[in-house]
């Protein structure tokens, strides 16, 4: 049996949020041609991404807001909620592939199917709060999966690892003060979305970083603060928000990490899920905008969550 499955569809490409966005289908296309050309092809399990549906949404999104979303959509062209965010004909049906991608990656591993799984997958999510879209996102694809574990699963226990370059916000807005859920996570600050470094909540640690962090200080305080925190959660599950842009060649951040930072990371997360005695990851893309970083290290992290 391969260990790892990769999750994606050609839905999440329709999503189109104008010419020169960085957040573009191209993201995609440069992950799965660097994908082939480091024949990683023959090692993974790949499944295509359902539909989120309406009841594994609303875990974490109102239906109000679902409903709002679905009235947003163009009919042709793009409408924008917000100066970084808009909408064209196909985002829906991207973002319930992309939240679907993580629900069932989580009912993979939990059936024993596959050990870990990386979902290949836009729009992102963890800009997304329970009410409103904002950072190129409008779904929360990692909160859905973790609530997914949760609810439908019947976990207890749940870790969530941010390591993109900005604060996963909407995540924090949807587990804060949840016992359940502890979510460890840098970015860097201040910087968008100006939000994180004053949270009190104990099941948060957020480490914000400042502009130039490099590779040394995130393993410092990936030792030293998150690996302390998750011991004591003990997670069932694992969740990554796996973020690339803090790679030093992406412009949309200021941090100066490499591959081997990634593949460090990935095998500091799972050598402490092996300590709670499983192997349950689940690793969803977040952002990355340089598409020759984002694709080299996303190839990094899928050798490093496959044993390659």
């Amino acid at each position: 049996m391969t260990t790892t499955a990769f999750i994606t569809h050609r839905d999440c490409w329709l999503h189109d949020m104008g010419t020169f966005h960085p957040e573009c289908p191209d993201r995609l296309a440069a992950i799965n041609d660097r994908l082939i050309a480091a024949g990683l092809d023959m090692y993974l399990s790949f499944y295509d991404a359902p539909l989120a549906t309406d009841e594994q949404i609303v875990r974490v999104h109102p239906a109000n807001y679902l409903a709002e979303l679905n009235a947003s959509v163009p009919d042709h062209g793009i409408r924008h909620l917000d100066p970084d965010t808009a909408m064209s004909s196909g985002t829906m049906k991207a973002a319930l592939r992309s939240a679907g991608a993580g629900v069932l990656a989580t009912d993979l591993v939990l059936k024993g199917e596959i050990e870990n799984a990386f979902c290949a997958v836009r729009p992102p999510g963890h800009h997304a709060e329970r009410g409103k879209a904002m950072g190129f996102c409008f779904l929360n694809n990692v909160a859905i999966a973790a609530r997914h574990a949760l609810e439908a699963h019947g976990l207890e226990r749940v870790a969530i690892v941010d390591f993109d370059v900005h604060h996963g916000n909407g995540t924090e807005d949807a587990f804060r003060d949840d016992p359940r859920v502890l979510m460890v996570s840098i970015f860097q600050h201040p910087f968008y979305p100006y939000s994180g470094a004053d949270c009190t909540a104990p099941n948060m640690v957020n480490v914000p970083v400042p502009a130039g962090t490099r590779g040394d200080a995130f393993r410092t305080i990936v030792a030293e603060r998150w690996m302390p925190a998750l011991r004591e959660h003990k997670p069932q599950m694992v969740f990554i928000s796996a973020g690339f842009d803090a790679h030093y060649e992406d412009d949309m951040g200021s941090v100066g990490l490499v591959e081997s930072d990634y593949v460090w990371v990935t095998e500091q997360i799972k050598a402490v899920a092996e300590e709670c005695g499983h192997k349950n990851i689940v690793s969803i893309l977040e952002g990355g905008y340089s598409l020759s970083s984002l694709a080299r290290s996303v190839v990094a992290h899928i050798k490093a969550l496959a044993d390659l």
